[in-house]
Formats: structure tokens, C-alpha cells, sequence
């Protein structure tokens, strides 16, 4: 897929302009300035989370450290796998996790999630030459990667008579579709897009429309005294235009509208078509 096809799949699907505003950032207490904040990622969802080198970067890396600029905090990310990542924080060895952790019901019932940073969705990938699949249906006793412990890897398990087979990162779901050894992946669209665009799998596209609307947030532990402040953060970011400049680094385009506060149990229903 093209770049400018790419560009133009990620509108039509995300779009919108951002049109959030924040009240102004009291400056952080001396007691949030001196912390260093331990946050967990999982570094293998390009472009969001993934290393280059040694080095972590990605759209939400960028986000982060821009929030803990805005908040005058110290940041330590800790590489984590995404399964282990809500154990960390109920455990109380992490403070936070930024790794596109959909706020979902579910995780809810276990973490506090900060207000939306980024709308997303899910999407099937499907190889190239594949012509008989085309919805969510058509995956009916089919084959399917997905990442384990993901939004996607729910949403395979609603297919009649699927055979799953789950991975430990969706780079290595989508290498067992690009092999042949599965018939579809379901996973984030953006990450699926930025492999295609990025040409690291070229015999893959998408297929359709987004399967569901969904929106990634910063995990805490309940009740963490850092939910105001990475909300704040947050708002600061957004209205000083920092992330609109992080949006445009990393996707090439405007940011979606984003609400300030999300309930995913009152959230409209998902797609399947």
C-alpha cells in the first residue's frame, strides 16, 4: 500500500480534526517533581511502542516523555510483555503503562485509565492474492493470529468454529499470515497499516471497514495519585499543539478528535460489518 493510500485509509477510518482544549497546568508540586515514574510498554507495536537499536521510541514513547515534561517528571520505562502489564500495575512494581492498552469493561474492573490519547480500531489483515474474505463473518472456520491477551484476540474468539493461534507480539501474528500459516490477522489498524506502509509486509493488506471504534489509554493502578497528573499533563499537551506535532511525526496527518472522558461500557456498539 501506498503512502498516500495509507494516509488516506487512516482518514477516512480515524478522522476528524482535533478539537479538545485544556485549562492551564498548575505547576507540578516539588513531591511530583522529584518522582521518577515507572512505566511499563511492551516495545514490539510499531509505530507506537518498539525500539530502534537500544533505543525505545514510537508516538507513545514521545507522548510520555512530553507529559512528564509538561508535569516536570522523571520517566523509567520498563519493557514488559503486554500480558504481564496489568499484573505490574496491580502488583504495584509500575506506577503506569503507556503500550496501546485499549480502555475496554473489562480492564476497567482491574486499572484506572487516564483520558483518551489515541482513537484507534480494529481491522483484518488478509494477504494480498485473498479474495473470499472480505468481513468478520467470512473468517468462519478460518485460521487467525492474533496477539495474546489483546482486543483483537477477543474478537476472534466471537468466529465460528476460528482456529486461534495466539503470539507474544502482533509483528510475529503478522509474519504467520505473511508465511502462509494463517488465513487473517485481527489486530489495531494503525499498527497493521505501519507495517504495510513501512513495506516489512508487503504481500498484506486490509480489508474493509474498521471492526470497532476504540481509544487507547495510559493504565494506572486504582486509585493511583497519578491519574490527575497525567490528565493534566495530558491536556497540556494537547492544547500547547505538542501532540498534534507527535501525531504528525508519526502519521503523517491531523489528529482525530479525542473525548475527554470515555466510558467504554456506554460506548456505542462495535462493529462487524
Amino acid at each position: 500500500m501506498k503512502r498516500s493510500q495509507f494516509l488516506q485509509w487512516v482518514s477516512l477510518s480515524l478522522g476528524g480534526t482535533l478539537l479538545l482544549a485544556a485549562c492551564g497546568a498548575p505547576a507540578p508540586s516539588s513531591s511530583e517533581a522529584s518522582k521518577i515514574l515507572k512505566v511499563a510498554t511492551e516495545p514490539a507495536f510499531a509505530p507506537f511502542e518498539f525500539k530502534q537499536g537500544d533505543q525505545l521510541t514510537g508516538f507513545s514513547i514521545d507522548l510520555m516523555n512530553a507529559i512528564a515534561k509538561a508535569e516536570g517528571l522523571q520517566i523509567q520505562f520498563e519493557s514488559l510483555p503486554f500480558d504481564g502489564i496489568i499484573p505490574a500495575l496491580q502488583s504495584g512494581t509500575v506506577d503506569a503503562a503507556i503500550s496501546s492498552i485499549t480502555i475496554t469493561p473489562e480492564r476497567s474492573k482491574t486499572v484506572t485509565f487516564s483520558r483518551p490519547y489515541f482513537k484507534a480500531g480494529l481491522a483484518i489483515a488478509v494477504r494480498s492474492d485473498e479474495t473470499e474474505i472480505k468481513r468478520l463473518e467470512d473468517l468462519a472456520g478460518r485460521r487467525i493470529a492474533v496477539q495474546i491477551g489483546t482486543t483483537g484476540a477477543k474478537k476472534a474468539q466471537e468466529v465460528t468454529n476460528a482456529k486461534i493461534s495466539t503470539f507474544d507480539s502482533a509483528p510475529l501474528a503478522l509474519q504467520e499470515l505473511a508465511n502462509g500459516n494463517a488465513d487473517a490477522v485481527i489486530n489495531d489498524a494503525p499498527v497493521t497499516l505501519y507495517a504495510i506502509q513501512t513495506g516489512q509486509l508487503n504481500n498484506i493488506r486490509v480489508i474493509g471497514s474498521l471492526l470497532t471504534d476504540e481509544f487507547y489509554g495510559i493504565a494506572l493502578p486504582k486509585q493511583s495519585q497519578y491519574l490527575e497528573t497525567l490528565n493534566r499533563g495530558l491536556g497540556t499537551v494537547i492544547q500547547a499543539g505538542t501532540y498534534a506535532e507527535i501525531y504528525q511525526k508519526w502519521f503523517g496527518e491531523q489528529p482525530p478528535s479525542l473525548p475527554e472522558r470515555y466510558d467504554p461500557a456506554q460506548s456505542l456498539p462495535q462493529r462487524s460489518e
